[in-house]
């Protein structure tokens, strides 16, 4: 009966994330690029200024629950997670160092759908019984639809998958994929590491909203800082070898690779499909999912929020993802025959840093896998509120921690792909909001940067 659950699976992921999907996902985003004007390169250096001006919290003013700057580290921990190390090294012995190009290019269009997104999330957002605020696509497709029925089905369905994938791809197997990591240095009981994680994440998410934004804030830039900094030295070892590699990139993407190790039979298709794919898993743009938490910030305008998610893009996949491809490549492993990307990650470390650098690579899985437990139960609380009221939030709290420490006791591959479907089927409400109000997202742009250029405008003539 369970190879039968999971050869369908295996054929809805196919398809959620096959030719199809794919291209709508570069539609949407080719879509808004071409309303918006090419916000996220013509917009970018206003989004950088943003980001900068508001990491001190007494800078957002605006109606809301999180300053700005930590929603952006509570939707960065959340999208951050395994997928950029191990992810990235398997779309590259799968599909070819042509992966990569494909994953810059859906993440480039990628951060124009984030803004549209979160622009809808923030523009539709409620408060709930309790006072918190709550956004996303079951809001917006409920209370954005002219038939009511329609959207409160459709929505009901984005906030079951969501719930979904918040407490079992999010939860209990990023704790396996945990245990598995601790376990690999240390002889200790599984379930021993279960109840360690437990009691940390009981600690942070029993006090809220508020304090899963304190500690992604303070975790999601260590966790670059180790992961990053001690890569940079194998990257400095084989400095001289980056822009070859780079190059190959390039050229993989149009040619494929026909017989190299890991990569026989790769073609320009092939590098396409997961490359795309790749970067959609990574940044989350077009799953609707980080929306959910850009939506408590306060701001007084959607857009303030919507500049934050380019950044989001931009340092999921053109910044981390690409530091990983380039670990890879230049350490010379990629092309070893070896298709698991969790194995050639650890190659790469071992064969630069010997034991230590296994170390490093244990530590980061550990900080990304915890930041994205957290952030990602953020989704699920207003996901199970919005289906079960303000009421809920001590129930699902409860029920998160439970299936999360489940995880350090079994992997079943069934879970797995179930959850991976759950992920894509997110994206169809998702996507099917995108371009029934992108007219809103239009319109709100044009406003606030009508009145955000006058005023730059106007402050650059009183200091003449």
């Amino acid at each position: 009966m369970a190879a039968e659950i999971n050869n369908v699976l295996l054929k809805m992921i196919d398809f959620l994330f096959g030719p199809i999907m794919l291209a709508v996902y570069f539609g949407v985003g080719a879509l808004y690029t071409v309303r918006l004007g090419g916000v996220q390169f013509r917009r970018f250096g206003v989004a950088f200024r943003e980001c900068v001006l508001n990491i001190s919290s007494s800078n957002n003013k605006g109606i809301g629950q999180l300053q700005s700057f930590k929603a952006l580290a509570t939707a960065l921990s959340a999208c951050v997670g395994n997928g950029n190390i191990a992810g990235v090294a398997g779309a590259i012995a799968v599909g070819g160092p042509g992966a990569i190009f494909w994953m810059w290019v859906a993440a480039l269009l990628g951060m124009a759908t984030k803004f549209a997104e979160i622009c809808l999330a923030v523009h539709f957002r409620v408060q709930d019984a309790a006072g918190n605020f709550r956004g996303g696509v079951m809001y917006i497709l409920r209370d954005g639809l002219s038939n009511k029925n329609a959207g409160k089905i459709l929505g009901g369905a984005f906030a079951f998958f969501t719930v979904f994938v918040s407490l079992v791809s999010c939860g209990a197997l990023q704790v396996n994929t945990m245990t598995s990591a601790v376990l690999s240095i240390m002889p200790v009981p599984g379930w021993l590491v279960g109840i360690v994680i437990l009691v940390l994440e009981a600690l942070v998410v029993f006090k809220g909203l508020g304090k899963i934004a304190d500690v992604c804030t303070v975790l999601a830039p260590l966790m670059a800082f180790v992961y990053m900094g001690f890569g940079s030295i194998i990257l400095f070892m084989h400095f001289s070898e980056i822009p070859t590699a780079i190059l190959y990139i390039v050229q993989s993407a149009f040619t494929g690779d026909a017989v190299i190790g890991g990569v026989a039979g790769a073609t320009m298709a092939f590098a396409i499909k997961k490359g795309v794919s790749r970067g959609v898993f990574s940044n989350e743009a077009g799953i609707g999912s980080s929306a959910i938490v850009h939506a408590t910030a306060k701001v007084d305008q959607p857009i303030q929020e919507s500049l934050y998610g380019i950044l989001e893009v931009f340092c999921d996949t053109i910044i981390i993802c690409t530091f990983t491809a380039l670990i890879i490549m230049t350490s010379g492993v990629w092309n070893s025959g070896i298709k698991d990307g969790t194995v050639l990650a650890t190659n790469a470390f071992n064969q630069n840093l010997g034991v230590f650098g296994h170390g490093i690579l244990v530590v980061s899985l550990l900080l990304f896998c915890f930041t994205n437990v957290i952030g990602w139960y953020t989704y699920g609380e207003s996901a199970f509120t919005f289906l079960f009221g303000a009421h809920s939030v001590m129930a699902f709290r409860v029920i998160h921690c439970f299936i999360s420490f489940l995880g350090c006791l079994a992997s079943v591959e069934v879970m797995w792909n179930a959850a991976d479907v759950c992920n894509g089927l997110m994206a169809l409400p998702n996507l099917f909001s995108l371009l029934m109000f992108s007219s809103v997202v239009v319109k709100d742009t044009k406003t606030f940067f009508e009145e955000y250029d006058e005023k730059r405008v106007a402050a650059k003539a009183a200091n003449i």
